[in-house]
C-alpha cells in the first residue's frame, strides 16, 4: 500500500447536524476530548464568566450560546484522522449547513431524547438523503427525561423515512437513568452521574446481560423491561446491514449523554468502523476516485475575518483526491490560471496551524486574496475539471442597508461585500447606481443581526437594516437582457447581484406570473445558477 492510499484510507470526514440546543457542540467537544486534541471541554452557554465551546470562535456565538457558522475540526483517534465539521444548528443559518454537508463524507444526527425529531432536523436529513450520505444517530440527554425509546425510533422512521438499527438500549432515563445495553457484545453499561467539568470519562462499569447481579444492580422493574425490550429488539428490529448504512438507508442508533460523555466513546468507536474512507466525487469528468495520485479538491466555504489581527479571509478546501504538497502549484479551474495556494492551514475552530501537506478527506483553510468563490475547483496542472457546483439559495428576507456614518463608506462596501463573498447574505444594487443604496437579501432573518454585528465590530460600521416587502425573487436568465425592455409590474423592484446579473424581487408569487404574462418570452430562475435547481428548500 502507497504512503498516500494509506493516508486516505484513514481519513474520516463527517459533518454533525442537529436543531438548536440538542447538544452537538458538546458531542463534538467530547470528540476533541477523546483525541487529546483539547484538555477541557468548554461551555457552550453564553456566559462571560464561563468558557466558551471550542468550535464556537466568532465573538456573536460566544455571547448568544448558538453556533452560526460552520467550523472545520481535526484530530487523530485510534489511528484514525478525523475531520469533523461542525454545522450551525439555527434554521436561519441552513444555507451554510448545506453547503458544508457537500464536502462531508458521512453525517451524524443528534437528537435530542425529550423531543425526538424536529423541524430543523427534518429539513438537513432530505439534504442528506439526497446525497446518499451515511447517517448514524446519536439520541443524547438519556440523564434526562426523556420520551420513550421506541416512540423516538418510530419518529425517526416515520418522519424522515430512513429504517433505524439500534446498536445500543438505553435503561431508564433522567433520575432513573442506569445505562445502556450493548448489544453487539451482550453486556450493560452501567451509568454512574459524575462531575462534568472536562472529565475524559464518565464513571461506568460493565456486567453482562446474563450476569445474576444485574438485576440487583438497576432493580427488576428496569431488569424486567430491559429483557421485555431486548425479546422486541432481537425480534422485530432492523438488523446492522453496512450496505444499507453506506447506501444511507439504514441509520445505526446509539443512546447516551454527551454532557457526562457516557456513550460517547462506544458511539465514536463504532461510527469509525461503520464509516469509509473518502469516497468519489461527481465531476464533470464523472467520478473522481480519492486515491488517484492526482491532487483536486473544491471549495464549499468561505469565511473573513477569523483573525482579527490580520483581516483575512480564509476559504475552506474539500480535497478530494491525491495528495496536497504546499510548495506546489495548482491550477484554479474557474480563473483558469495556475497558482500557489497561499498559507494553507489545518484548523481547529479559529486557531490553525501551517501545513505542508495533506490528503484527500482533510479540510484546510487557504488565504484567500478575493479570487475564490464558493464551489470553485482546484487540481493537478493538466487536468480540468470542475466538480459538480454548490447551490445558491434564493432569499426570502430583504432590508436596505442604511450606513449611519458617511465619512466611512470605503469600510462600508468592502465589509458588505466581504461578508456576501462568504455566501450567507446576498447583496443587490441598483442597476445605475452602484453601490449607492445596498439591498441585503437573507434566507433567515438572524443574518441581519450578525450582519449589523460583523460590520461594527469587524468593520467598524454602524448600519441601519429597513425591512422591505419583498419575500420572493427570480433572477431573468435571457442573454443580453436590458431592464428597459421590462414591461413593469407594481410591488417590484429590479437590481443587480455582485456579479452584475439582471434580477427582480417581488412582493408575492401572483406578481411573478403577472410579469411573466406581460413579457412574453422573459426567463426567470429562483437561482443564480443552474445546480441549485437540483436542491429542494
Amino acid at each position: 500500500m502507497s504512503d498516500i492510499t494509506e493516508q486516505i484510507t484513514k481519513r474520516r470526514t463527517f459533518a454533525i447536524i442537529s436543531h438548536p440546543d440538542a447538544g452537538k457542540t458538546t458531542l463534538t467537544e467530547k470528540f476533541l476530548l477523546y483525541g487529546g486534541a483539547i484538555n477541557t471541554a468548554g461551555s457552550v452557554k453564553g456566559k462571560a464568566t464561563s468558557k466558551h465551546a471550542v468550535s464556537d470562535w466568532m465573538e456573536i456565538e460566544k455571547e448568544r450560546g448558538i453556533s452560526v457558522t460552520s467550523s472545520v475540526l481535526q484530530f487523530n483517534y485510534d489511528n484514525y484522522c478525523i475531520n469533523i465539521l461542525d454545522t450551525p444548528g439555527h434554521q436561519d443559518f441552513s444555507e451554510d449547513t448545506y453547503r458544508t454537508l457537500m464536502a462531508a463524507d458521512s453525517a451524524v444526527m443528534v437528537i435530542d431524547g425529550s423531543k425526538g425529531v424536529e423541524a430543523q432536523t427534518i429539513k438537513l436529513f432530505k439534504v442528506c438523503v439526497m446525497r446518499h450520505i451515511p447517517i448514524f444517530t446519536f439520541i443524547n440527554k438519556m440523564d434526562r427525561e426523556s420520551k420513550d425509546p421506541f416512540e423516538l425510533l418510530e419518529d425517526i422512521e416515520t418522519v424522515l423515512g430512513i429504517k433505524t438499527c439500534v446498536i445500543n438500549w438505553p435503561i431508564g432515563c433522567g433520575k432513573s437513568f442506569k445505562g445502556v445495553y450493548e448489544r453487539d457484545r451482550d453486556v450493560v453499561s452501567l451509568f454512574h452521574a459524575v462531575s462534568t467539568g472536562g472529565s475524559k470519562k464518565a464513571a461506568k462499569e460493565e456486567i453482562a446481560i446474563d450476569d445474576p447481579a444485574l438485576k440487583e444492580e438497576i432493580g427488576e422493574e428496569l431488569y424486567n423491561t430491559l429483557m421485555d425490550e431486548k425479546e422486541l429488539l432481537d425480534g422485530a428490529g432492523d438488523e446492522f446491514d453496512q450496505e444499507k448504512v453506506s447506501a444511507g438507508e439504514l441509520s445505526p442508533v446509539f443512546f447516551g449523554s454527551a454532557l457526562t460523555t457516557f456513550g460517547v466513546e462506544t458511539f465514536l468507536k463504532h461510527f469509525l468502523k461503520m464509516t469509509r474512507s473518502p469516497l468519489p466525487r461527481m465531476s464533470s469528468e464523472g467520478l473522481i476516485d480519492p486515491l488517484t495520485e492526482d491532487f483536486s479538491g473544491f471549495f464549499f466555504k468561505i469565511q473573513a475575518n477569523m483573525n482579527k489581527a490580520h483581516r483575512d479571509r480564509i476559504a475552506f478546501l474539500r480535497i478530494c483526491s491525491g495528495k496536497f504538497e504546499a510548495q506546489n502549484e495548482y491550477f484554479h479551474v474557474q480563473g483558469n490560471k495556475k497558482l500557489r495556494l497561499s498559507q494553507p492551514q489545518q484548523l481547529m475552530a479559529s486557531d490553525r496551524k501551517v501545513v505542508d501537506e495533506a490528503y484527500a478527506g482533510d479540510i484546510i483553510g487557504i488565504f484567500d486574496p478575493g479570487i475564490f468563490s464558493i464551489g470553485d475547483t482546484i487540481c493537478t496542472i493538466g487536468k480540468k475539471f470542475a466538480f459538480e457546483g454548490i447551490p445558491t439559495f434564493a432569499p426570502e428576507h430583504f432590508a436596505r442597508v442604511v450606513q449611519l456614518d458617511t465619512m466611512k463608506r470605503k469600510q462600508f462596501i468592502k465589509g458588505v461585500s466581504q461578508i456576501a463573498q462568504e455566501g450567507a447574505i446576498q447583496i443587490f444594487q441598483e442597476p445605475s447606481g452602484g453601490m449607492t443604496e445596498v439591498i441585503v437579501g437573507v434566507v433567515g432573518v438572524l443574518q441581519f443581526e450578525v450582519l449589523t454585528y460583523r460590520l461594527d465590530s469587524e468593520y467598524g460600521c454602524k448600519v441601519r437594516l429597513d425591512p422591505l416587502p419583498y419575500g420572493y425573487v427570480r433572477w431573468i436568465k435571457n442573454e443580453n437582457f436590458d431592464f428597459s425592455d421590462l414591461k413593469p409590474v407594481s410591488d417590484t423592484k429590479k437590481v443587480i447581484d455582485l456579479k452584475g446579473n439582471p434580477l427582480v424581487l417581488f412582493t408575492n408569487e401572483w406578481n411573478i406570473k403577472m410579469l411573466k404574462d406581460r413579457n412574453e418570452g422573459l426567463i426567470l430562475a429562483e437561482y443564480s445558477h443552474k445546480q441549485g435547481e437540483e436542491w429542494e428548500r
